[in-house]
């Protein structure tokens, strides 16, 4: 194999220059040489042409030429003015002024001018200058400081300390992307200008955000809180949050952790972040041996870890950024952050479709365990979708029928290794057939809602409104039956019928002894988990009043169907539906104990809430209504405020009433 060394074209003259041509000459070398164009075109060959340097301009080089040419100025006219001579003492101890200072300071009057001359040409860096009156902003960031921190007036070489932000400067021995301080002066002299010449002095903090790329590097998790105590958290997620999110692949997630993945990847780094977030504003308070204020504090910090991270490393898109602003989602919807929960929620779903998260052929190349994340992760999307659609009125973002992925496969997590999938033991339940099954509810959901919002646009008419009334009745039929074949651990053992409601299931003393459980819940440390730590019973209480819900909304678009074809309806028999589902809704929520409800946090409050408050609405419009439907409306508001005191233990702001923003979307 040859190798050729090619000369580098020497610099071309104006003329070849300006019109875009090869400058050719006989002798390469001789600078002084005419070339070829300019010799046929008659015309001088000149060489006057000064190349730009690259990268932003030197302020601080063209300070030092301004202020040589009006000290020359002011030197020229002092000395046609005044004849007297300058004292070889004062040109030794001035120093350098900024512009605006240096046509009235005198001190620049006495200055010589060949001294000043030449200093200006010196190096910088036996230059002692004082900051700017416009300071270069990249001059405040040094590897071994953070842009954001508070300014100490000690030596820049020692690293900084923090307060109150959950990106800490990494130590001198960690890898920076920024040029290091022995680096010559001619790359990135920015940075290393103000290291050498302003550690004495303050400088004011940055004004502007640093550069992305400062905070997507490798973190420590003990700069946000001691390890033991995020480990507590991450167990708290797993034992109360996980089994209705079960996004994150257990053993995978622990095995890194253990080996400190978040120390060399920035994105897991992320969304460990996010999982503590999302999970402080989750568990109940009890839960957390810290005071409220400082559990606010620690999500907020995890949080905006994770945010300064991720919005840096968009591309390319993971599975791992879609769960990220998924669990932010759920944080901003626990703290009453409307506008910012629907934002990650939307960045979330986008990146899922563009990493073709709903076709279920983008899903054949992948491992086992990314393929079982991927699908749980895009149907808690979904199921977030519809709910959102449903309880605020907004358009449906992830359509049925543009989703072609399967559901997940029901295995528990420790049967899905990377390059097979184990067989789940007999007789076990897997923990994420709650997901599926909740899934397929919110799937008949989204098949009525997309027939409620095309028929507002465009009423159907004569058989077309007949042939719609069957289809809702079908699909009436499928939402009654969707829970039918639940495995045993997710079938509901109901204690009576709806149209028996007990006297216990109101009045003073059961509001009292629930009440006292939902205090004792919430606020002892020693109470009773078990019902809590059961999975099957907190995604029973989902399960089943999620049917409800969905059961509601398609009766109602039935009966507005049968007015459109009819012109009346029999309002008895709407009063009797509509106790039916209240009936059979307080059934649900009696049969299942208050702390696995309570588990279930304020999503599920949101549900409740808006069957009963459309059911009042009902029961005093119908003037035939029978007083057992007033009676059951009554029981259902009676434990609605039982539901709303659990609302309530979950703020961590106390000065926040026991109303959840009304903006805010049921997450699942």
């Amino acid at each position: 194999m040859s190798f050729f060394s090619f000369s580098r074209q020497s610099q071309s003259c104006d003329a070849c220059r300006a019109r875009k041509v090869r400058c050719v000459r006989e002798n390469p070398e001789d600078s002084k040489q005419s070339c070829k164009h300019c010799i046929a075109l008659g015309i001088p060959c000149t060489y006057d042409y000064q190349p730009k340097k690259r990268g932003p301009p030197n302020l601080y080089l063209r300070r030092l030429q301004e202020a040589a040419a009006a000290a020359a100025a002011a030197f020229e006219h002092h000395d046609q003015t005044n004849d007297a001579s300058v004292s070889p003492s004062n040109s030794t101890h001035q120093t350098i002024a900024s512009p605006t200072q240096s046509s009235s300071s005198p001190s620049l009057q006495q200055q010589t001018h060949s001294p000043f001359l030449e200093s200006c040409l010196t190096p910088i860096q036996t230059v002692a200058s004082t900051p700017s009156r416009y300071p270069i902003t990249a001059d405040t960031y040094h590897s071994h400081y953070s842009p954001v921190n508070t300014i100490s007036t000690t030596s820049f070489d020692e690293p900084r300390e923090v307060s109150g932000t959950s990106l800490l400067p990494q130590k001198p021995d960690e890898t920076q992307s920024y040029p290091s301080s022995s680096e010559p002066y001619g790359a990135f002299s920015a940075y290393n200008w103000s290291y050498k010449h302003h550690q004495p002095l303050p400088i004011v903090p940055p004004t502007i955000i640093p550069p992305l790329s400062y905070y997507h590097r490798p973190h420590r998790l003990e700069d946000i809180a001691p390890r033991d105590r995020i480990s507590l958290v991450i167990a708290l997620f797993f034992d109360f949050v996980y089994p209705l999110t079960p996004c994150i692949h257990k053993p995978s997630f622990m095995a890194d952790l253990h080996t400190k993945r978040e120390e060399r990847d920035p994105l897991f780094f992320a969304l460990v972040m996010s999982t503590l977030a999302s999970t402080l504003v989750q568990v109940p308070r009890s839960y957390l041996p810290m005071e409220h204020s400082v559990v606010r504090k620690l999500a907020q910090t995890c949080y905006e870890a994770s945010r300064h991270i991720t919005i840096a490393s968009y591309d390319p898109p993971t599975s791992m950024h879609v769960i990220i602003r998924y669990f932010d989602c759920v944080y901003h919807f626990c703290e009453g952050h409307d506008a910012t929960q629907h934002a990650a929620f939307g960045e979330a779903a986008h990146i899922a479709v563009t990493l073709r998260m709903h076709e279920e052929a983008s899903y054949e190349a992948l491992d086992p365990i990314e393929c079982e994340v991927r699908r749980r992760t895009f149907w808690l999307l979904f199921d977030a979708d519809k709910s959102m659609s449903i309880l605020l009125g907004r358009p449906i973002c992830l359509r049925d029928e543009d989703c072609t992925v399967h559901f997940p496969k029901e295995l528990d997590d420790e049967y899905i290794i990377p390059n097979a999938y184990l067989p789940q033991p007999r007789g076990k339940t897997a923990l994420v057939s709650g997901l599926n099954y909740i899934s397929r509810i919110f799937a008949l959901l989204g098949e009525i809602l997309v027939r409620i919002r095309v028929d507002k646009r465009s009423p159907p008419q004569g058989q077309f409104a007949t042939a719609r009334l069957e289809e809702v009745q079908a699909l009436h039929s499928r939402i009654m039956g969707a829970l039918a074949h639940t495995p045993e651990p997710l079938r509901l053992k109901q204690t009576c019928l709806h149209n028996c409601l007990p006297a216990e299931y109101s009045g003073a003393g059961f509001r009292q002894a629930t009440f006292a459980e939902v205090k004792d819940f919430f606020d002892n440390p020693k109470a009773s988990r078990a019902n809590a730590l059961n999975p099957f019973l907190v995604m029973q209480a989902n399960l089943y009043v999620t049917q409800q819900l969905v059961r509601f909304v398609v009766e109602q678009y039935r009966d507005e169907l049968v007015v459109t074809l009819q012109g009346s309806i029999d309002e008895h028999q709407v009063a009797e539906d509509r106790e039916a589902v209240a009936s059979d809704l307080l059934n649900i929520l009696h049969s299942i104990p208050i702390q696995s409800i309570a588990t279930n946090g304020p999503s599920l409050v949101h549900k409740v809430r808006f069957v009963a408050s459309t059911l009042l609405d009902t029961v005093q419009k119908a003037e035939t209504a029978p007083a057992s439907a007033a009676r059951a409306h009554a029981f259902l508001w009676d434990f609605l405020s039982i539901l709303s005191e659990i609302e309530r233990n979950y703020l961590l702001d106390d000065e926040r009433d026991g109303a959840s923003s009304g903006g805010g979307a049921v997450m699942v």
